[in-house]
């Protein structure tokens, strides 16, 4: 591989390190809205966490999360491997 290629990689090789740095950023913000709402949730009466607001509410709860962990499984650190090794 060339120079030039090899400084490609490398570029990309940054770029990841900055979206994995980003993801980290969206997955507090992330929680910290589904702490929110968990917590606006919790303090409703029982009788209106079982109405339609209060089953909306906790599927939202149930999304955030979702897209929480569906966040937290992306990794990274094999990208890099793969690009680093490309580079050898």
């Amino acid at each position: 591989m060339n120079a030039n290629r090899r400084k490609q990689i490398a570029e990309v090789i940054e770029s990841i390190k900055a979206l994995d740095d980003r993801i980290d950023e969206i997955m507090c913000f992330i929680e910290e809205i589904k702490d929110d709402e968990e917590e606006c949730f919790d303090n409703l009466p029982d009788s209106l966490q079982e109405s339609e607001r209060g089953e909306a509410m906790q599927e939202a709860i149930d999304n955030l999360d979702s897209a929480y962990s569906e966040l937290e499984s992306i990794d990274t650190g094999d990208l890099v491997d793969y690009l680093e090794c490309a580079m050898a």
